[in-house]
């Protein structure tokens, strides 16, 4: 099975650095990815049919407000998730990226179970690594930031142990 998955990886990963991909994905597969993350309760994810698959729960960096964002991930072999800013190659930074800067602490559901991470900005020391990790999942990936213009934002996902749900209560009421 892995090495269907890896074949069609291969096979689909050009198609995902077209003009026609890059315009027609950022209007439709966010649809798409809610109306099957809905139908599925939140276990299938399109996206999660290629590669590693995520629901980021951000908190909003302006309103405050908790936002969904389905996500490609990259596991870096220590129990972390490694998320970059693509944002399918286009000029400015995609708004999740905001919202971890502003609020690191988030969750992410992965298959439908949901668990507490925090956010970190991966820096010049692990930045190389990481993107022969993202690479080594989807070959080609990269030529996003080349395309973009800018310097991608990679982000590390460290699980967090839950706050008590006694704390919780007092911190909300």
């Amino acid at each position: 099975m892995a090495s269907v998955v890896r074949l069609v990886r291969l096979s689909v990963a050009p198609l995902t650095r077209t003009r026609i991909f890059r315009f027609l994905a950022p209007r439709t597969m966010p649809t798409v990815e809610r109306w099957i993350r809905d139908l599925s309760g939140g276990r299938v994810q399109l996206s999660g049919l290629l590669v590693h698959s995520l629901v980021l729960h951000s908190i909003g960096a302006h309103s405050g407000i908790e936002r969904h964002t389905e996500l490609m991930y990259t596991p870096d072999g220590r129990g972390r998730a490694i998320v970059a800013g693509t944002s399918f190659a286009r000029e400015r930074h995609p708004a999740w990226t905001y919202n971890l800067l502003a609020h690191p602490d988030a969750a992410i559901s992965v298959r439908g179970r949901r668990m507490a991470v925090r956010a970190t900005i991966i820096g010049d020391d692990f930045r190389e690594r990481a993107w022969q990790l993202i690479q080594a999942q989807w070959p080609g990936y990269r030529a996003y930031e080349r395309d973009s213009g800018r310097t991608v934002r990679l982000f590390m996902l460290q699980p967090v142990a839950e706050p008590d749900a006694a704390i919780r209560e007092s911190v909300t009421s």
